[in-house]
C-alpha cells in the first residue's frame, strides 16, 4: 500500500494537533490546515487519501455552511476522495445531510480515539483499493488500444487482463516461424487465436490451411495430411495433395492435436523435422515449408505420462504455448462478447444480464453464442428475458449462513488491528456482513 497522508482541517491548531499526534504515534502520515484556503492548497499538491474536515471556520460560526462550501470544493476536486466531517451535535443535520450526499462519516467532538483509528483506516484502505482499481483499469485501456492501433486483431473481441497478455504474446511471436501451441478448452476460441496469429505474420497472404487433427480417420490420415497418388487406395481414382502441400508456403493449423493417434504422430514427426514426406502410393520425395500452429483441449503432458501422446512430438510442436483461459475467467470478455453475439435490434433485460454473468459458461465462448442465439429466436418484443436463456444457475452457500462465533470476529478484528476490511476478507465476509456480526456481538 502506497504512503499517503491523511489532510486535517480545522481553523483550532489545538485540534490540529491533537489529531495529528493521535495518527503519528498510529504510524498514519497526516498534515494540517488552520483554513479552507490552505487546505485546498495542500490538497492540489497531492499526496493525500482521506481528509477530515471541521463544519466552522469563523469564530462563534456555527451554522456549518463553511464546512459545506468546503466539502463541495472537495467533491469537485476529487469526487472519490473520502471526507470525514467533525461536527459539534449543532450541526449534525448538516451532516447527515453531507453523508446522503457521499462524505464517508462524521465524527463529533469530542471524539473516540480508538473508533476514529478505525474509521480513518478502512476508509484509508477503500480509497486505495479503488484508486489502484482505476489505475489498473487505465493501463488496461491504454494496452487493449496499443494493440487495436497496431495490430490487426482478426475480428477477435476481449478486454480482460488475461486475455490482453494472451493478444500480446500472440503478436509478438506473430512474425517468427517458431512452432506455436494454443491450449484451452474446448470452445474458448483457440482457432480465433490462430487466425490472428496469422493476420499478424508474414504469412498473413500465403495458404492458410485448417485441419481437425482429431477428427482424421485413422485409415486416412496419412492421405489426408501427405496426398496420395491415384490407385494408392479404393476409391482414389485420380492424384490429390494433402494439407502439407496445400499449405506450403503458409500456415498448417492442425486443431485437436491431441486426439491424434499415435500411427498418425509418427508419420506427422518426420515432415515437422526436415519438411519431407512421400504421398500415399508414391517413392517421390517431396518438400515442404510450412509454419505450424496447432491446438488442443487435451493434457498432452498427461498424455505423455500415459503413453497417449508421443513426447518428441510435444516439444516439436511447442516452442511457445499460448495458454487460453476459459470464459469463466474472464469475465470482462462477456459483455462485449454479448454485444458482438447480439442482433442490434435485441437487447438484455436486467435478469438476463445477471444471469449472463453469474453463469459457468462450462462451453465457454461457443455456449454463450449459441445461448444467445437460441434466446433471440424465443424473446418476445425484441427484450431477452432470463427464462428465454434456458439456463439455470448452480446454487451457491449463502454468504449470511455461515455462522462466525464472537470469538472468531474478536480475533479476527484484534489480528487486523481492528481494521474492519482486513478482518472480513479474511473470514470471507463483505465488510457490510462484519459490521453486523460486530453489531449482534455488541463490538463496537
Amino acid at each position: 500500500m502506497q504512503q499517503s497522508k491523511v489532510l486535517i482541517i480545522d481553523d483550532n491548531p489545538d485540534i490540529v494537533k491533537a489529531l495529528r499526534i493521535l495518527f503519528l504515534i498510529n504510524d498514519i502520515e497526516c498534515d494540517g490546515a488552520t483554513c479552507p484556503e490552505e487546505g485546498m492548497t495542500k490538497l492540489q499538491q497531492g499526496g493525500f487519501d482521506l481528509v477530515i474536515q471541521d463544519m466552522n471556520f469563523t469564530r462563534d460560526t456555527t451554522s456549518g455552511e463553511e464546512g459545506e462550501a468546503l466539502y463541495h470544493r472537495i467533491r469537485h476536486f476529487d469526487p472519490d476522495l473520502p471526507i470525514i466531517l467533525l461536527t459539534a451535535w449543532a450541526n449534525l443535520e448538516m451532516a447527515v445531510a453531507l453523508i446522503k450526499d457521499g462524505a464517508a462519516d462524521y465524527i463529533a467532538k469530542p471524539w473516540e480515539d480508538q473508533k476514529l483509528l478505525t474509521t480513518v483506516q478502512n476508509l484509508r484502505e477503500s480509497y486505495q483499493l479503488q484508486q489502484q482499481q482505476l489505475s489498473n483499469h487505465v493501463k488496461q485501456r491504454s494496452r487493449l488500444q496499443n494493440l487495436s492501433d497496431n495490430f490487426d486483431l482478426a475480428g477477435m473481441v476481449f478486454a480482460d487482463n488475461s486475455m490482453i497478455n494472451l493478444v500480446e504474446m500472440a503478436t509478438q511471436v506473430a512474425h517468427s516461424d517458431a512452432p506455436i501451441l494454443i491450449t484451452g478448452p474446448n470452445g474458448a476460441g483457440k482457432e480465433k487465436v490462430a487466425e490472428l496469429i496469422v493476420a499478424n505474420s508474414q504469412y498473413k497472404d500465403a495458404p492458410f490451411i485448417k485441419v481437425n487433427a482429431g477428427a482424421l480417420p485413422a485409415d486416412l490420415i496419412e492421405a489426408e495430411l501427405f496426398g496420395a497418388e491415384a490407385g494408392a487406395y479404393t476409391g482414389a481414382t485420380k492424384a490429390r495433395e494433402g494439407r502439407f502441400e496445400a499449405a506450403n508456403g503458409g500456415t498448417l493449423f492442425l486443431d485437436e492435436i491431441g486426439n491424434l493417434p499415435l500411427s498418425g504422430q509418427q508419420k506427422l514427426l518426420r515432415v515437422l523435422q526436415n519438411g519431407e514426406f512421400e504421398r500415399v502410393g508414391s517413392t517421390k520425395t517431396r518438400k515442404v515449408s510450412v509454419r505450424i500452429i496447432s491446438a488442443t483441449n487435451s493434457n498432452l503432458p498427461q498424455a505423455i505420462a500415459n503413453g497417449e501422446f508421443r513426447e518428441d512430438l510435444y516439444y516439436r510442436l511447442n516452442m511457445i504455448e499460448l495458454k487460453l483461459p476459459p470464459l469463466v475467467q474472464r469475465k470482462d470478455d462477456i459483455p462485449l462478447l454479448i454485444q458482438s453475439f447480439l442482433d442490434s435490434d435485441k437487447s438484455l433485460s436486467a435478469n438476463a444480464e445477471h444471469t449472463l454473468m453469474a453463469h459457468s459458461w462450462p462451453g465457454n465462448v461457443r455456449e454463450l453464442q449459441n445461448v444467445l442465439g437460441r434466446a433471440e429466436l424465443l424473446c418476445q418484443n425484441n427484450t431477452i428475458e432470463s427464462k428465454d436463456l434456458g439456463i439455470t444457475l448452480s446454487k451457491v452457500p449463502v454468504e449470511e449462513k455461515v455462522e462466525y462465533s464472537l470469538q472468531d470476529i474478536q480475533s479476527a478484528l484484534d489480528k487486523h488491528q481492528g481494521i474492519v476490511a482486513k478482518a472480513a476478507r479474511s473470514l470471507g465476509l463483505s465488510r457490510q456482513a462484519f459490521y453486523r456480526r460486530m453489531e449482534k456481538f455488541g463490538l463496537k
